[in-house]
């Protein structure tokens, strides 16, 4: 079964811990650059002390060292999951896998904000699918010994079947019908993600931006 990590791309701590209050039985909190810049390792922390399981989504792309010394923080710190970017390369990710420990380390592929076109001014050549850029980044990053992989769901049915049953996919940019994709080029509904293979489905602004966040958070775990 997937899991449900909330995304709580919010302006303070203080926000973040109001809608988590709002949500009853949290297990997965994400904490991305802006909110982890703001209140730093005290609101992970809080959400620790509130039995919730901190997933720092800092997508850290470095020299080897740099990113090695920053997943020794996230480790010592207790978060549960973190992020490095498959863009910075085999000897990168296998020195941040070699200083996780017990922290689960997945390699984003590509964003949910790129389309192709995007994508290729970025790697400077032709990209006629996502699809096998999104395979080939994470087969290295999996060669490289991190745990999983943050991938769209328009990759995920052909992530699965390449890489195996064991690996996690870390699936953001899940949207409801109707609901508006804001900045995601590549979204996906939440019962196609968990039907493809998805090991975690992170939700943000459907929820956190919701009327009733705790209605909305109740369905998605309906969903899953």
């Amino acid at each position: 079964m997937a899991e449900l990590v909330v995304a709580f791309d919010v302006p303070t701590g203080r926000e973040a811990l109001a809608v988590a209050a709002r949500l009853p039985g949290l297990t997965w909190a994400k904490l991305g650059s802006m909110l982890y810049v703001r209140e730093g390792p005290a609101l992970v922390r809080e959400f620790q002390a509130r039995g919730v399981r901190v997933f720092l989504d800092l997508k850290w792309h470095d020299i080897p060292s740099v990113v090695a010394g920053a997943v020794t923080a996230a480790r010592d710190l207790g978060a549960a999951m973190a992020t490095v970017h498959c863009l910075g390369g085999r000897a990168m990710l296998a020195a941040a896998a070699a200083a996780a420990g017990e922290l689960a380390l997945v390699g984003v592929t590509v964003l949910t904000s790129h389309d192709a076109d995007g994508f290729a001014q970025v790697v400077g050549r032709g990209v006629p699918d996502l699809s096998f850029e999104a395979e080939r980044l994470a087969r290295v990053a999996l060669q490289a010994g991190l745990r999983g992989v943050v991938a769209s769901g328009h990759e995920l049915a052909l992530l699965r079947a390449a890489l195996g049953p064991d690996p996690w996919i870390v699936v953001p940019g899940v949207r409801g019908p109707g609901e508006p994709p804001g900045d995601q080029a590549r979204s996906v509904a939440p019962d196609d993600a968990v039907r493809s293979g998805a090991t975690h489905l992170v939700v943000g602004r459907p929820i956190t931006l919701a009327k009733d966040p705790e209605a909305v958070y109740r369905r998605l775990l309906e969903t899953l």
